[in-house]
């Protein structure tokens, strides 16, 4: 399991620029011009994780299999994308499928690049932006709970819990504010997730500044830093434009590119720990001569649930999980040592995985 993050913004912030640089393609054009994506770009990335080579070079991994990422690079939204500006319709449309949000801001102040509301302010955009996804789904609401009358007059039990949600979103968009901001019982997340609002996906802004301020960022910057803080959300500095240079280089060439700007790492690694931070997911590794391999689940994942990541009769007929800290073997020299030193431990299916955690699963075939 991964997860898919979409880029959205407003036209000509950089989106394009920031998804080639992500994936290190040309895919997406990027152009200074209003909806140069047409349909939506879709890249995977590997996850970085140091730990993970780290652990392949302990026990001689022949083959090194980092998580995986998605982005999917959503054409730019304007003021009416809810009544179907610009592109809208179909562009909201894609939002529904991401599970978290990416809002690239312009940040940055540049003559040549045009604005397609004639000035620079990002946390304006990023409130353009977010009314016309609640106004989308205040539509959508109005019509699902419509749909529902029937069956709400005929006792469904499923109908009325969908409504009850509905109800509870529609209650908030009409304040002003996002259906992530619904408190949602356990018993109701699965049906809560099937409801697919726009407004309920997490967000991550993403701070466009020009190469000068990459490390530091700027005005622009500070002030969607406290706007993300005053929403509960994340955000991070980026400059696209860099970001796109430094994916054209080898490694070494980007590592000492990276350090004459002032930069301990490259903007894919900070977006995407943000991206992880804000959906709360860990990593877990399975580790032997064959392959090291990363795997992706949700903080408090159980044990049986995290080997059904890597095949579902590993959930079925799990056994118990032979489990070794990241640190343990590491420090130790690997598996043997830290079997010996009374560091694996013997988890049954209560055990919450953690982040880090070295997994070997036994399971009834």
């Amino acid at each position: 399991m991964g997860f898919k993050m979409g880029i959205v913004g407003m036209p000509n912030v950089g989106k394009s620029t920031l998804f080639n640089a992500l994936t290190k393609t040309a895919a997406a054009q990027a152009a200074n011009f209003p909806f140069c994506t047409i349909e939506p770009n879709v890249g995977e990335v590997n996850v970085p994780d140091k730990r993970l080579y780290n652990l392949a070079e302990i026990a001689g991994s022949k083959a090194i299999i980092p998580a995986r990422m998605t982005f999917v690079d959503i054409a730019g939204l304007v003021k009416g994308a809810s009544k179907g500006e610009g592109l809208g319709n179909q562009f909201l449309a894609n939002i529904r499928e991401v599970d978290s949000i990416a809002h690239v801001l312009r940040c940055f102040e540049d003559g040549d690049v045009t604005h397609v509301e004639g000035r620079v302010d990002p946390v304006e955009d990023a409130d353009v932006i977010e009314t016309e996804l609640m106004l989308a789904d205040l539509e959508s609401i109005e019509k699902r709970r419509a749909g529902l009358v029937r069956k709400l007059k005929g006792n469904d039990k499923e109908a009325a819990q969908q409504d009850k949600l509905l109800a509870a979103a529609q209650a908030l968009l009409e304040e002003g504010k996002p259906a992530r901001l619904v408190e949602v019982d356990e018993e109701d997340v699965k049906v809560w997730k099937t409801l697919q609002l726009l407004t309920s996906k997490k967000i991550l802004y993403v701070c466009n500044v020009e190469e000068a301020n990459a490390s530091s960022g700027n005005a622009h910057s500070k002030a969607v830093a406290k706007m993300a803080e005053e929403q509960g959300a994340g955000h991070v500095i980026i400059s696209a434009q860099i970001e796109e240079e430094i994916s054209q280089l080898e490694d070494d060439e980007a590592a000492m590119f990276l350090e004459e700007m002032g930069l301990e790492e490259a903007g894919l690694d900070r977006l995407i720990r943000a991206g992880y931070e804000l959906l709360h997911l860990e990593t877990y590794f399975t580790v032997g001569p064959k392959e090291a391999r990363a795997w992706t689940i949700k903080e408090g994942t159980l044990a049986p649930q995290a080997a059904g990541v890597i095949h579902g009769d590993f959930e079925k007929g799990f056994i118990r999980a032979e489990t070794i800290a990241f640190d343990d073997f590491v420090t130790l020299g690997g598996e043997g040592p830290a079997k010996e030193a009374g560091k694996m431990r013997a988890e049954g299916k209560g055990y919450l995985v953690k982040d880090g955690d070295v997994m070997h699963f036994l399971f009834n075939k």
